[in-house]
């Protein structure tokens, strides 16, 4: 299976160049979602980790 995609992606020019986009987007993505919950306060996830068990 491997064998008939390799085959007619060689046809494309500059096919090369895909994974490294796509690897450099979700490194951007996971860094910037690492530094985004890192950046929360303690008292910013202690009320939202008590939301589920609140009555109003």
């Amino acid at each position: 299976m491997l064998k008939f995609v390799k085959h007619n992606m060689e046809g494309i020019n500059g096919v090369e160049i895909f994974p490294i986009i796509s690897l450099v987007i979700f490194f951007t993505i996971f860094v910037s979602y690492l530094i985004y919950a890192l950046s929360y306060s303690k008292e910013q996830v202690k009320i939202m980790s008590e939301l589920p068990f609140n009555e109003n």
